[in-house]
């Protein structure tokens, strides 16, 4: 099993927190949020892990350098476009299942059980709740997603997905196309969950989510959600280092 994580971003939104380093290097309890993710990651068996960076790319190089599982992407377009345009950087060298995150995104480690565990070509999960405009928006019908956007009218909303999910490599040639189509279209502003989309509207494959059922998990985009973080991050989770 493969890992691509996007971690391109600068998080000039965390201020000082982030200052002169990357986002994912903000510290919660002694550890780094991508040494959260990466532990998780060799945790629940993934092989090889590939990081798009941007901002800082030098750091995660240095940070990472004597693990042989660890390649990364560079993209020198991050200031450029959003998420949409890291994972099209990166996409070429996924071939086989795989985990898709941000490296400022951390879960609880039963959240990735379930990813592993349930059978279906890409699994989302949702933490089932009334959503804000900042939310990306998930609405399903008989247990299949219809639509995913923030776009979506905040009532509309079954849930806010989370930013980490599971794909079957007999997906990734549908997805590297539609990927593909929307940079082609100059979508340069698009979040990677348009290309999910385009799949769901295409209707060929079992697009599922799967609730968080109040498992922990965070964004860290604000100081608040920083705060939020460290207040509440379970030991499940800081345990994975033990």
């Amino acid at each position: 099993m493969q890992a691509i994580i996007m971690a391109a971003g600068k998080g000039s939104r965390l201020g000082s927190l982030t200052e002169g380093k990357p986002k994912s290097f903000v510290e919660i309890k002694g550890k780094k949020l991508i040494d959260y993710n990466l532990r998780l990651l060799e945790k629940y068996g993934v092989d090889e892990v590939v990081i798009v960076t941007g901002y800082q790319c030098e750091a995660f190089e240095e940070l990472l350098h004597d693990r042989e599982n660890v390649k990364f992407v560079y993209n020198p377009f991050y200031e450029m476009m959003n998420v949409l345009g890291s994972f099209y950087m990166g996409m070429n060298m996924l071939d086989d299942d795989f985990i898709y995150l941000h490296a400022d995104t951390i879960c609880e480690p039963k959240i990735f059980e379930r990813l592993v565990r349930l059978e279906a070509d890409i699994i989302l999960p949702v933490e089932y709740k009334i959503c804000d405009d900042e939310a990306m928006k998930v609405r399903s019908e008989n247990g299949r997603v219809v639509q995913i956007t923030k776009k979506m009218p905040n009532e509309l909303a079954e849930g806010e997905f989370i930013g980490i999910a599971a794909f079957k490599k007999q997906v990734i040639p549908a997805l590297k196309a539609k990927t593909k189509q929307l940079m082609k279209e100059k979508a340069f502003d698009e979040y990677f969950e348009s290309a999910i989309q385009r799949l769901i509207d295409e209707g060929r494959f079992d697009i599922r989510t799967v609730s968080t059922e109040g498992a922990f998990w965070a964004e860290v985009d604000f100081i608040e959600d920083y705060e939020k973080a460290v207040a509440e991050i379970p030991e499940s989770l800081t345990g994975i280092f033990m």
